[in-house]
Formats: structure tokens, C-alpha cells, sequence
């Protein structure tokens, strides 16, 4: 899972195989080990009916319908937005990227972009 952080803004991209852990599971999480502690990211299941998110204890946690993790599972709709307080909210599949990069992409959604 990767998440970008912008301001008022915070963007979770996830593969298939997170997509289909948040589908199983209702959780997906990863961390960055930082020296002093651990800075978790993770989307969970709510009942609520729209994206929220929370920041406690080094951890960003962000509440996602049950509806929306289905859609997201079983559709091929990219993603949701929302809003808490200030801050925006956008949950998407990662697709594969269409420059080259380094990074391990074996796990991407395929990106609708490229042409072979």
C-alpha cells in the first residue's frame, strides 16, 4: 500500500492482492519503521456510510464502507473520495505506471493507459 500525503490531502493506492486482503479481511495495513516508532497506515471496514479517516498514536487510519470495499473488489471502478474535517480523502487502485521504475509493479492493476 502506498499512501501520498499533500497538505490537506492523503491518497491510498492499493494492488490487487490489498484490495483482495481489505475484501477478505476488512483490514489492510502497512508501517514505516522509523527510529523512535513505528508510522502505521490502514484502511479498515466501517458500517458509516462514507470515507473517514483518523490520525491517533502515530497512525493513520482510514474508515471505509462496507459497500465501497465491495464495489472496489467485484467492479473495476478505480476508487473513492472524501472528506474529513479538512482534510481530503482518495482511496484508489494502483495501477502499473506507464515510465519506468524501479519499484516491483508485479502486483499492479494493469494500467488502462498502455497501449502493446
Amino acid at each position: 500500500m502506498k499512501i501520498r500525503i499533500k497538505d490537506n490531502s492523503v491518497r491510498f493506492r492499493l494492488t490487487q492482492s490489498e484490495v483482495a486482503e481489505l475484501g477478505k479481511n476488512g483490514i489492510v495495513s502497512s508501517a514505516t519503521e522509523f527510529i523512535d516508532s513505528p508510522f502505521i497506515y490502514m484502511i479498515e471496514k466501517t458500517e458509516n456510510d462514507v470515507l473517514s479517516a483518523a490520525f491517533i498514536e502515530n497512525r493513520i487510519v482510514l474508515k471505509m464502507p462496507v459497500a465501497m470495499i465491495e464495489e472496489l473488489v467485484s467492479t473495476d471502478i478505480v476508487g473513492f473520495s472524501g472528506q474529513t474535517g479538512a482534510v481530503s480523502l482518495l482511496i484508489e487502485k494502483d495501477f502499473v505506471c506507464i515510465d519506468n521504475t524501479m519499484e516491483d509493479q508485479s502486483d499492479n492493476y494493469p494500467n488502462p493507459n498502455l497501449t502493446c
